[in-house]
Formats: structure tokens, sequence, C-alpha cells
């Protein structure tokens, strides 16, 4: 289906600016995020057509240096600007871009208003760049009648918060949606859903304000040390371990992973097993290297979520509960199309 400017009249959007590419210009030391979210808005005067931006800075800032409070930070001010609009678009880096849309689809959960996180390869004053094109096909999106939840708008192309990820760092085409489809297309002004599904959903919207940060990524390569396990058991609740293939832990001679991963668990700490495979996801239960300890410790599995789906969703879960039962329940709950396979 598709689907141009709203019939309506114009929506009310709201952006807020966090600073990334989209927002840089030049200086002595390199790309830095300068410009004002209101001055972005002057390179897309078209806009006018189908919607009323307001915009509001809440920072300005590499999106290397992106941190969880500034997640907070951004699902706070939509909270508190929720009954004035009618969407949201997020101008950002594209560097941590997918860890922040995973985070704000369990910081907001249930929105029938959607919550756009956009931004660029190219700051938008140069004369070739593809921010013009980002910005404006965010704010049609965020205008749709038929958007909603937390998406990201990239290159023409619409991805599920939790399910996008960063594969190309120069290229515009940068963002790809990981083990699930594109839920539309923006072309020439239009917008083309392949996934039209707002009427089924009736829930109300909810807010999360606290996010647990002592999660911890262990990838490993071959001849690793389990002992890493010990010292990452000392300051972090959960930990995930970046495996190979579909997953399972190695057997070297003097390396023991179960002895560490029994450590863990009793502990109390949450371990999930990923893979270092980006597509089709993990799948533990294949090969003995993993059914049997995965069965033996009750492992939490990714299966075909998002390493950056997991990292903040564990966030999230944690500064709820850390009961084992209830991590594995919220952690195999389906948010925002996180997971398929459980």
């Amino acid at each position: 289906m598709n689907e141009g400017l709203n019939k309506s009249g114009p929506k009310k959007v709201l952006l807020i600016g966090t600073g990334g590419t989209i927002a840089s210009q030049k200086s002595d030391e390199g790309l830095k995020p300068s410009l004002p979210s209101a001055q972005l808005l002057d390179y897309v005067p078209a806009i006018l057509e189908f919607a009323e931006v307001s915009a509001i800075e809440l920072f300005n800032i590499d999106s290397t240096n992106m941190h969880p409070k500034h997640w907070l930070a951004m699902a706070e001010c939509i909270k508190n600007n929720y009954s004035k609009y009618d969407g949201f678009v997020i101008c950002h880096g594209t560097d941590t871009m997918a860890y922040t849309a995973a985070a704000l689809s369990y910081l907001i959960q249930n929105s029938k208003k959607p919550v756009v996180v956009t931004g660029a390869q190219k700051p938008i004053d140069m004369d070739v760049t593809d921010a013009k094109t980002n910005l404006y096909d965010s704010i049609l999106f965020a205008a749709s009648e038929k958007a909603y939840s937390v998406n990201i708008v990239f290159d023409g192309k619409v991805i599920s918060g939790t399910r996008a990820r960063k594969e190309r760092t120069k290229s515009y085409n940068a963002f790809s949606s990981i083990n699930f489809p594109y839920l539309a297309v923006i072309q020439d002004g239009r917008i083309f859903f392949y996934i039209d599904d707002k009427k089924h959903r009736n829930e109300e919207v909810k807010f999360y304000s606290k996010l647990n940060t002592k999660i911890g990524l262990l990838k490993l390569i071959p001849s690793m040390d389990a002992q890493l396990l010990k010292f990452m058991a000392l300051n972090y609740d959960a930990i995930i371990i970046e495996s190979f293939g579909v997953g399972g832990l190695p057997s070297y001679e003097a390396v023991d992973f179960k002895a560490a991963i029994s450590d863990l668990t009793k502990l109390g700490k949450i371990v999930v097993m990923s893979t270092q495979v980006p597509l089709e996801g993990s799948h533990m239960s294949v090969y003995a290297v993993g059914k049997n300890i995965k069965e033996e410790f009750a492992l939490l599995e990714n299966f075909d979520m998002t390493l950056e789906a997991a990292v903040a969703k564990l966030m999230w879960i944690l500064a709820i509960t850390k009961e084992p039962h209830l991590v594995r329940e919220m952690f195999y709950t389906v948010i925002n199309r996180d997971i398929l396979r459980q």
C-alpha cells in the first residue's frame, strides 16, 4: 500500500536534536556537531506542505559519546510532549543509532504515535548529502497516520527500532534490517507500507525511566581464556557471549568455559548466548558444543535478536528485576518486533 501526504491537514511533529553528522560542520579538529536543530529545518522547506514542525535541542554530541543517560533524556522528552504532537523525529549520529532506536523501543512501548530516529552520512550543509532526503522522509513518516512505534528511517527505508544495524561506514545505504523485513520504503514523497498493522494495536503507551547499565559483552576468538568471565562477573549483572556460528562454547586444554559459566550462574549473573554471524541468528541446540551447556545452565539465547536489541533489552529488564525466571520471561516477550524464534 502507498501513502503520500496526509489528507486530514498538517500533523504536528517535534524534531529533537541530539547532534551527529547530520548537524555537523567542518572545524580544525574535524567534523563536529554544531548546527542547532531548528536550523536543520531550513534545509527541507517542503515539509511545510504536510507538517507543522517544532524543534528542540536536547544535546549536540557525536553519537560515539551517546550514553544510556541520553536515551533516558530522549524518552523523558517524548513523554513530556506526547500529548502535544502527532509524531516525533530524533536527529542522531549514525554510529550508535541502532542502540538508541533499540533502547527507545523498550523505554517507550506501545506508542501509537511514531518515534523516528534518523541521521545522515554527510552533514546537511554540504552540497552533496543524504541528510536532506533522510530528514524529509523522516518527518513525512512521522506525519503518517499509519506509522507508529519506534523506527529508523534512513535511505528511503523504514526499519523497526529493534532490527537495525549499521553495516556500512560511508555509503548512504548504511543501515539494514536484520532478520526482519523493512516495514516500508519511501520514494518521491510517497510511503509504501510492506507491513501495515497499526489498526491491530490497542495497547496503551508505556514509558519507562530506568536502565541498568551493568551489561557486558564478550566476543569470543579462538584461544580466548575463560578467566575473562571471572573478571566480568565482578563488574556486570549480565554478560552477553558472542560465540561462533549457531552458538556454542569452545573446549580447550586448560581453558574451562563450562566452569566459568557455572560460577557466573551461581553468582546470580544473567548469561545470554549470541552469535557473531549477523543474519539468521543462533540456535545452540544444533551442536553438542552448545546444546549441553545451554540445557545444563538454562542459558538465555538471542536467537534472531540483534546484539543492539539484546543489550538495550537487558538494560531495561535488569532495571526492573534480577529474578532469573522473570528475566527469562521478559527477555522472550516480543517488544517492537524484536524476536521471532524462542
